[in-house]
Parts: structure tokens; C-alpha cells; sequence
């Protein structure tokens, strides 16, 4: 019989910590790894190298296996840089092809409620890199969350005084939608940032 000290209620419980995974699909998910050693050894195997290799870029704090990663090694534009809350972020950003610069990984954003202020943040790194290099414009990409928001105008009131140009991506309906199903917030920031035809 199974005790609630089992290798096993640990794995459901390490399990459980992972987002979006509850007490029912750990368990299923656990008892499929038991299903397929070859399974269990491999998931061991890919998490100790994960932990082992995987570190920030020490220039734009993206996740990499070098100390500096391939968009901050390459040949990309450097004098833009765009500026995203995680790396999952800026994947989503270089998926769609259309952004040749740089980024800045913030590691977070403002937020008060949880004890997260700008210097918990990797701002001071983004103002070094401002100014030891030739950056003449950032672009703002967090979420459109309130946080998000709030970091966007703190980046924005910091950054401006200092000569660069700042852009924040745009926000509205997006492309495939009907406006009859789109919230209220949304219809009223597609209506602010229109575009001439």
C-alpha cells in the first residue's frame, strides 16, 4: 500500500507545484511515468541537465546554455532593444519572424501587492547597457496586465530623460476575432491606437 511518506505522494507532490497541474492530473501523471521506466529516466535525466546548464545571458538575461546568448553573440541590431518580462516572452516575440534587435529580460514586473519594486527588477542592468552602447530606441513589451502597464510607464518616465526613443508594442482586437465578443478594455485601446488606411 501506498503511504502518504512514498517515493510516489513525492512525485505527485513535486508534480503538483508545477502551474495549472492539480492533486488528479500529478497523479495521472505520475502513474504514466511508473507505466514507462525509459520515460522516468529520461524526464530525471532532461530536468538534471536542464539545472545544470541552463543560465541567464550575462548580457540580456535570456535563458541559454552560453554565457552569452545566440541573439546577443549574433549579428542582430543592437541598437534596439526590446524589453520583455520573461523568456517565454521573448520566444513568443521570435516565433513571429519580425523583430531583428535585441532584447532586455526584466525577470518580473512592478508589482506592489507582491513586494516587487523597479530595483527587484533587472533595470539598472537595462540603463548600463543604454549607456555603454549605441541604443537609440527601446521597445516596451510587457504584458498588458496592470503590472505590465505600470512597469511600461516607469520604464518609459526613466528612459525618456535619457535621450532614447521609446515605443510599446501595439494592443487592440486581435486578428481573426469579433469585435461583439472582444472586452471593453480592449475595444477602447484598439479605438485609441487606430491607424489611417
Amino acid at each position: 500500500m501506498i503511504t502518504k511518506s512514498s517515493s510516489l505522494m513525492r512525485l505527485v507532490g513535486e508534480l503538483k507545484k508545477l502551474p495549472g497541474i492539480g492533486e488528479r492530473t500529478a497523479l495521472r501523471l505520475a502513474f504514466h511515468l511508473l507505466k514507462s521506466p525509459r520515460n522516468l529516466t529520461a524526464l530525471s535525466e532532461s530536468l538534471c541537465e536542464v539545472r545544470d546548464r541552463v543560465r541567464p545571458c550575462s548580457i540580456c538575461f535570456a535563458i541559454t546554455e552560453a554565457d552569452t546568448c545566440p541573439i546577443c553573440s549574433g549579428s542582430r541590431d543592437s541598437g534596439i532593444i526590446c524589453v520583455v518580462e520573461n523568456s517565454q516572452d521573448l520566444m513568443a516575440l521570435e516565433r513571429s519572424n519580425a523583430y531583428q534587435g535585441t532584447y532586455h529580460v526584466l525577470e518580473g514586473v512592478i508589482s506592489p501587492l507582491s513586494g516587487i519594486g523597479p530595483a527587484n527588477l533587472r533595470i539598472a542592468e537595462l540603463l548600463k547597457r543604454i549607456e555603454a552602447s549605441s541604443v537609440h530606441e527601446v521597445v516596451i513589451a510587457t504584458n498588458f496586465t496592470v503590472e505590465g502597464e505600470a512597469t511600461a510607464l516607469y520604464l518609459a518616465r526613466i528612459l525618456k530623460p535619457i535621450g532614447v526613443k521609446v515605443s510599446r508594442l501595439a494592443h487592440g482586437i486581435p486578428l481573426g476575432s469579433d469585435i461583439e465578443f472582444v472586452d471593453a478594455a480592449t475595444v477602447q485601446w484598439a479605438l485609441q491606437g487606430r491607424n489611417e488606411l
